[in-house]
């Protein structure tokens, strides 16, 4: 089953909108003004993420609060959950990850992103009945992600420019972690804002050294979402350094790479 569905597709689905501005505006703003008919506003700070910490800027946040979170928008079992934003789904792949980490079973991203018609009344949602249940989806601790990058595949999903060290407009440490594999997840998407074939995917990461164990990790574990989704498109099963490159520089004895 993809993970990715067209707007035709929808079908009987709870929408989430789960659009992200990192320092603003607020992205509640941009679903008043317009969002898919039926979608319900998620925030992926207050309801994709616990607050920033050592973990990281993102950590997961735990099995209660999501599951009340979830509920709150409308979020239940054995109904289809399908989320979209409008940058390539970066942010979006975050609440597909996290949905699927804590056991829902048919999550799926809208291939593209944000399209219309667009409305901009808000629908009235019923609470559902979502149950948490961590361990749905592969995660890796710190000295997990620094194992894997020495004996697998760790790629580093942003730009590679902040990957060589060259700039870090986030976070206090500038590079990587060593024997990681630059891999943007700009180049998932093609010019049209969707995401490139399966083919095309699994040669693209088959190409950067993905073998049987992968992972994934980025500034804060959002974007890194987006390449487990690109490799799952790929079909190539991968694990999620949740904490990311912001709960790595928090231990100041943690080895960093550059160039």
């Amino acid at each position: 089953m993809s993970p990715l569905i067209t707007l035709d597709d929808l079908g009987d689905a709870t929408l989430l909108d789960v659009r992200y501005r990192l320092g603003g505006p607020p992205a509640h703003g941009l679903y008043l003004e317009g969002h898919i008919p039926g979608a319900v506003f998620c925030d992926l700070d207050a309801d994709l993420a616990a607050p920033p910490g050592p973990d990281g800027r993102h950590p997961l946040p735990d099995a209660a609060s999501f599951q009340a979170a979830m509920r709150r928008l409308g979020v239940s079992n054995g109904r289809r959950v399908v989320v979209y934003d409008d940058q390539g789904n970066l942010f979006a792949a975050r609440a597909w990850w996290t949905l699927r980490y804590f056991g829902h079973q048919d999550v799926r991203v809208l291939d593209g992103g944000l399209q219309g018609p667009l409305v901009q009344d808000e629908p009235e949602i019923a609470e559902g009945d979502f149950t948490a249940r961590p361990g749905g989806m592969p995660i890796l601790t710190a000295d997990e992600a620094a194992a894997l990058a020495a004996a697998g595949t760790l790629f580093d999903a942003r730009a590679g420019e902040r990957y060589r060290g060259e700039v870090e407009p986030i976070d206090p440490v500038a590079g990587h972690v060593p024997g990681a594999v630059s891999a943007p997840t700009t180049e998932n998407l093609g010019p049209d804002g969707r995401f490139l074939s399966s083919r095309t995917l699994r040669d693209r990461f088959t190409a950067l050294g993905a073998g049987d164990r992968v992972g994934a990790y980025c500034g804060s574990g959002v974007t890194a979402a987006h390449e487990v989704l690109a490799l799952e498109v790929a079909g190539l099963p991968a694990a999620l350094y949740v904490g990311s490159w912001s709960n790595w520089v928090s231990d100041p004895t943690r080895p960093v790479a550059t160039g």
